[in-house]
């Protein structure tokens, strides 16, 4: 149990920031819809519930996979973040259904809300508190992609590095970007019910929101079943490429695996080299690739070996695309 709450402390921040405001969101939404009836407030109060559960597992989950290996398990838990989230997605898609079948039965049956300003007032800061986590996030994605951006720039350079990001960030991220939008799209939905009279604005507002929801269960799916499947991150791989190229005793490559298991890569790598060195020259360039691979982004662990150099180059494409890809991708250093 101490083990458990040491790793506690390396979990996903971001991601328990985002569960705690979530549920007090949650509590919040739900008196509203005790007092109002308001469709499109149960929508978003199912919404933010699966938002705080999920989150609180993505945080469990990223702690949890920082485990160090064991005999049992020598390959580590790198994966079970990705299984924690695959389990939470089931969770959203859950309420996502709950949330499109109620705002149905609301556009055949519509109702009018009381309290039009308690509803205002909750959906203004629920957005307001959402986008602070969103924000946060937006932050956290830019930090681990090596993006710099100020201002606005969480929310705008973030759309376009988010798959560089770590799952669990990813996932609070999009699920908070889904959770601002809604609640926007049910404050709009209210003021055109009241204001017009067209009740089943709520109704169909409820539905978008489950609809946005699904989105979101559909990209964190695919995400994490190839992450639990473990997936070759090609970005990595010619960046480590480059980098074992890069070393003037280095002839050729003719095997490299880069394997992302949740936030963490797994790197093999089999070199060409010289048949004229010693054992101790070709142990020094060992140990230089080892340090220098083990010092990139999310790299956990390092298998170097090496052959003799056939001749042949099988790895011609890291030479020719060395130049190119330093120049496109400047955080990698």
């Amino acid at each position: 149990m101490k083990e458990f709450f040491v790793l506690l402390k390396d979990g996903n921040k971001p991601s328990l920031l985002a569960a705690i405001i979530n549920t007090v969101i949650a509590i919040l939404k739900g008196v509203a819809f005790f007092f109002t009836g308001n469709v499109a407030m149960f929508a978003e109060m199912l919404h933010s519930f699966g938002d705080a559960a999920n989150q609180l597992f993505v945080y469990i989950g990223s702690a949890l996979s920082k485990k160090a290996p064991t005999k049992r398990f020598p390959n580590g838990f790198g994966r079970l973040v990705n299984l924690v989230l695959l389990f939470a997605v089931i969770i959203v898609g859950i309420l996502a259904y709950e949330a499109i079948i109620e705002g149905w039965h609301h556009v055949i049956h519509p109702t009018e809300s009381e309290g039009l300003w308690i509803i205002v007032g909750v959906f203004s800061l629920a957005a307001i508190l959402e986008f602070s986590v969103l924000y946060k996030a937006g932050k956290e994605v830019l930090h681990e992609t090596n993006t710099e951006g100020t201002g606005f720039a969480p929310i705008i350079k973030s759309f376009s590095v988010l798959s560089k990001a770590k799952p669990a960030t990813k996932l609070v991220f999009m699920e908070d970007l889904v959770a601002t939008s809604g609640n926007i799209l049910a404050l709009i939905a209210v003021f055109i019910a009241h204001y017009t009279g067209f009740l089943a604005a709520e109704g169909y507002a409820s539905i978008i929101i489950g609809i946005l929801m699904f989105y979101v269960v559909g990209r964190i799916f695919l995400d994490n079943a190839r992450g639990v499947l473990g997936e070759t991150d090609e970005q990595m791989t010619q960046h480590i490429a480059r980098l074992v190229m890069e070393h003037e005793a280095i002839q050729d490559i003719k095997m490299l695996s880069v394997v992302k298991e949740g936030e963490f890569l797994h790197v093999e790598v089999m070199a060409e080299v010289d048949s004229t060195l010693s054992f101790a020259e070709v142990d020094d360039i060992r140990d230089h690739l080892v340090d220098l691979i083990l010092h990139q982004p999310n790299v956990q662990d390092v298998h170097v070996s090496f052959d003799e150099d056939d001749g042949v180059m099988t790895w011609d494409t890291a030479k020719q695309n060395a130049t190119d890809f330093k120049k496109n991708h400047p955080e990698m250093k």
